[in-house]
């Protein structure tokens, strides 16, 4: 499992189908890539004027965070985004 360092965040992203009104669940075409995520795992926080800033996030959020951010990663055949915490812009609840 990946355990992130400093300020990062380990997400899973969240794939959205895109359904007609009729229940047709349309296949994959060239669009942007989704913006919202599942928290993994949070690092332990950003290190300000020698004091540790623990980052507001906790493991099974959802999140939406800026697009074209982070890094992919695979871990145990699993694709993740290694993500800074402040480029999560807000929490699903």
């Amino acid at each position: 499992m990946l355990k992130p360092l400093h300020d990062y965040v380990v997400l899973e992203k969240v794939k959205e189908e895109e359904v007609t009104k009729s229940g047709i669940i349309l296949t994959d075409k060239p669009k942007d890539q989704p913006s919202k995520g599942v928290v993994i795992a949070v690092g332990p926080g950003k290190s300000e004027d020698g004091k540790l800033v623990p980052i507001g996030l906790e493991a099974g959020q959802k999140v939406i965070y800026k697009k074209y951010s982070g890094t992919e990663v695979t871990e145990e055949k699993k694709d993740y985004l290694l993500i800074k915490a402040e480029d999560i812009l807000a929490i699903i609840e």
